[in-house]
């Protein structure tokens, strides 16, 4: 008799039904084969190797290790060596292999035949070989320099490498003559750095001491998600959670906030007033910490409301112009002010400052985006940050710290190759308008110094001759970037595009060229820093595995290979740089192909951690095979108190209340227009006037839409699947959404109250549209008591047209699964930093059912 599971199962049933009726049950019969238990066996290991490499999925950036069977990345692992994420990996990274091995990945060169471009439009691809498509990118580059315009070659970089980046979006610009090389880093969260730029001199992100930490302030940002270190405070934040605070400054009920003793939804755009209020409370109950700021001359506290202070009462020790401070923002910014504005109640700010100042200086107040990317986050980013330096958190034991560097090598000087026309062509005005009189963009103080991605779009459009080759490389902003239509129509009008990327993307639809790139996590070779958990690292990227299909790595092998084409076409200078300059540390040999290239240029970097000339204060390594196998070396502990002393890389050397170094580099853009800062400051888009403009305070947000026609102002957040906008076509990605706090496997919905929905006469499931003065997008609805009434909140992510199968709905008409956030948001920027808006409640919105 052959069992099979239908009949074991009649059967079954059967004999159920037969003791079920008191009757005799069928008489036992010999177990067939099938059924025999057997003794267990015990389980061997997995047969294969755990091969180092890192993760980019977000910039954290965490050293890995990568599990591979007969040639397959199967399985990933935080690196038990690091000591940045100890061993940890976060949801991101279980995602590699999916994304390695990606069925509708671009497995070969294409070009297009269809000479109509935009969205909808079929490009027509076809496969070609490197080869030939080398050649045609080579040939159009060759024509800008014959041309004498080698200025009209730009380069847009997405993700990249730490050091690699440094080939194709430095060397490539420098020695072709071109000066637009953008990078996408102001669209995702570079105005939260003016907070501890304009008060510290630290331009940077930042490292927290979570060890230490006794009240963690998780504000504008959910770190078990995303910005930075998610392995780590995923692995910390517990033993937070048991010994000390935990307060969620957010909106929407994040992750972190879902776990805190305080959350508060603060009005979006309002971080300014409720830090305002914490400061003021600190101050009026004497709460700051005396070491860091200092004290009144005879111990009495002469903060009380509405009261001005003689500057000359009070010594600072770390810190300049506490009191002018307070004189000009802080002495009105009463809780009950605050109330008003954030919609937060006076008593719980009260309860949170004295957490805080209890607490003191083992707090870390951790800014994300939600803060400062908003058309006046400069402010609010000082605001914030500030409280770190009144509860003297700043490089100290459980607060927050600046970063640690890592001694790699630079790669070799290219003076030599820098010809006649690339000097004169080289330095020309930039696309992106930094620097103009309402764009100070000034990172570091220094006008113009900070780069404005999203603008890079309006520059092409109003010039339309300005680019006539651009090359892109990991980069989708025709879906990335806040009103994304302005891209497509950009794009559009570039004579000639290419595309190097690892799947088919909506900004792909626009290319002539396209050249498949690795996946640099399992396929490519680089070296990559960052820090985490108070050390800084190098971490290894390389091939764990066989490539599957014939894609090369965008900043080593398609540079080689292309620089060979551009010498046989007559412009040397790449190639013979590349080829006599670059030697391996270990034997001396020049490279003599592209994946040697890519093998040697990470050796070259990395050559100082395992083969040092004296040595360092961090991890032993012997020997590039060593740091291959290790993947990771790690700097020793961070020191403390870093910029104690007078030590401030500010223009005071002090930590700034006062901001004499905004004040400078304002002075220095206005003298450039022959006018004034506030005259600067008003056509930016800030409402501060005179001293104001020097302090961090608060600027009430700017809205685009009218509370009548838009009433709902949309909170934009990130989910901690989104391998930064790369992992949308992945089976895992879609399943797993529901992770997120709210949110819906395989959908896309847009959380809102339940008042508003009772309100409105909407329920869960009904499909609405969401307009903004932007454009409008179409998502179900789901009610949710995790977003403050007034507000709509939706995940970034999906709402894919393009990228493969899963991502969009249907992909062969351009019909998204779901809505794209960026449809709906408008384009503006915070014009201090360069950086896009994306949150702060600058963009209201209107639901309708469909």
């Amino acid at each position: 008799m052959k069992l099979t599971r239908r009949s074991f199962i009649q059967a079954s049933i059967a004999t159920t039904g037969l003791l079920l009726a008191g009757l005799p049950a069928i008489e036992p019969r010999a177990q067939p084969a099938t059924l025999v238990f057997r003794k267990a066996r015990s389980a061997s290991p997995a047969k294969g190797e755990w091969v180092s490499s890192t993760c980019q999925g977000c910039t954290a950036w965490c050293a890995i290790q990568i599990f591979v069977q007969d040639g397959r990345a199967v399985r990933v692992r935080g690196n038990p060596l690091s000591k940045a994420n100890g061993g940890y990996t976060c949801p991101r990274g279980h995602l590699i292999p999916q994304q390695t091995y990606d069925p509708d990945r671009i497995k070969v060169p294409m070009k297009r035949t269809n000479p109509a471009k935009g969205r909808g439009i079929d490009p027509k691809f076809v496969p070609i070989s490197w080869d030939e498509a080398l050649d045609i990118v080579a040939t159009k580059m060759v024509e800008l320099r014959n041309g004498n315009e080698p200025d009209k070659l730009c380069y847009i970089r997405g993700r990249y490498s730490s050091t690699s980046t440094d080939l194709l979006y430095g060397t490539l610009p420098a020695l072709f003559g071109t000066p637009n090389y953008y990078s996408h880093s102001a669209i995702c969260a570079e105005a939260e750095k003016m907070g501890p730029g304009l008060t510290q001199g630290f331009f940077g992100y930042r490292d927290y001491d979570l060890d230490k930490t006794k009240c963690l302030v998780a504000w504008g940002t959910d770190p078990v998600s995303s910005n930075r270190m998610v392995p780590h405070t995923i692995s910390k934040l517990g033993a937070i959670i048991d010994r000390g605070a935990l307060i969620a400054v957010d909106p929407r009920l994040s992750t972190s906030a879902a776990k805190a003793h305080e959350w508060l939804p603060v009005k979006p755009g309002t971080d300014g007033a409720l830090a305002g209020a914490i400061a003021h409370v600190l101050l009026t109950e004497g709460l700051w910490n005396k070491e860091f700021v200092g004290d009144f001359k005879d111990g009495k506290n002469l903060f009380a409301a509405g009261q001005s202070i003689d500057e000359a009462a009070f010594v600072e020790n770390e810190t300049y112009g506490l009191v002018k401070w307070w004189n000009i923002e802080l002495k009105d910014r009463t809780p009950a002010w605050a109330e008003k504005e954030t919609l937060i109640p006076a008593a719980q700010i009260v309860r949170v400052a004295r957490t805080m100042g209890k607490a003191a200086p083992q707090v870390a107040v951790w800014m994300g985006p939600g803060v400062a990317m908003n058309p006046r986050g400069t402010y609010a980013a000082m605001s914030v940050h500030a409280l770190n330096g009144l509860l003297g958190s700043i490089d100290v034991e459980g607060g927050t710290l600046q970063t640690s560097s890592v001694p790699l090598a630079n790669f070799p000087k290219h003076d030599a190759y820098v010809d006649e026309v690339a000097k004169k062509y080289g330095k020309g005005r930039k696309l992106d308008g930094r620097g103009a009189k309402d764009m100070p963009a000034m990172m570091n103080a220094k006008s113009g110094s900070g780069v404005v991605t999203n603008n890079v779009a309006n520059g092409m459009l109003k010039d339309p001759g300005a680019v006539k080759v651009l090359l892109a490389s990991w980069a989708n902003f025709s879906f990335s970037c806040t009103d994304p239509a302005r891209w497509d129509k950009a794009l559009a009008k570039i004579p000639f595009f290419v595309h190097m990327v690892t799947n088919a993307s909506e900004m792909t639809q626009f290319a002539d060229v396209v050249l498949p790139s690795t996946l640099n996590a399992s396929e490519g070779f680089s070296v990559i820093t960052n820090n985490g958990n108070t050390h800084g690292f190098a971490s290894i990227q390389q091939p764990v595995g066989k490539r599957l299909w014939d894609v090369k790595q965008e900043e080593t092998e398609v540079v080689w290979l292309l620089a060979e084409k551009l010498k046989a076409k007559g412009f040397p200078n790449l190639f013979d740089y590349y080829s006599k300059e670059f030697k391996d540390p270990e034997t001396g040999k020049t490279p003599t192909n592209e994946r040697e290239f890519g093998e040697i240029q990470a050796k070259i970097v990395s050559a100082p951690l395992w083969m040092p000339k004296a040595p360092l204060k961090g991890d032993k390594i012997e020997g590039w095979a060593e740091f291959r196998s290790k993947g990771v070396w790690n700097t020793a502990k961070y020191s403390y108190k870093k910029g104690w002393g007078g030590k401030f890389a500010t223009a005071t050397k002090k930590f700034e209340f006062y901001s004499e170094t905004l004040k400078k580099g304002l002075a220095e853009h206005a003298e450039k227009f022959k006018t004034t800062p506030d005259d600067i400051l008003a056509v930016s888009g800030y409402v501060a006037t005179g001293e104001v403009a020097f302090v961090p305070h608060y600027e009430p947000p700017k809205r685009h839409g009218s509370a009548e026609q838009y009433p709902f102002t949309f909170i934009d957040y990130k989910s901690r699947l989104n391998r930064e906008g790369r992992s949308a076509n992945l089976a895992w990605y879609q399943e797993f959404k529901k992770m997120d706090a709210g949110d819906v496997s395989w959908d896309d919905v847009l959380k809102m109250n339940p008042a508003d929905g009772e309100r409105l006469g909407l329920q869960s499931g009904d499909m609405v549209k969401v307009s903004s003065p932007a454009g409008a997008i179409v998502v179900k609805l789901k009610l949710w008591e995790g977003v403050r009434p007034g507000t709509v909140a939706k995940a970034y992510g999906q709402g894919h047209w393009a990228y493969g199968r899963i991502a969009a709905l249907d992909y062969a008409k351009a019909k998204p699964r779901g809505g794209n956030n960026n449809e709906i948001l408008v384009d503006d920027y915070d014009r201090l930093s360069g950086a896009t808006a994306r949150n702060g409640g600058f963009v209201g919105v209107s639901v309708h059912k469909v």
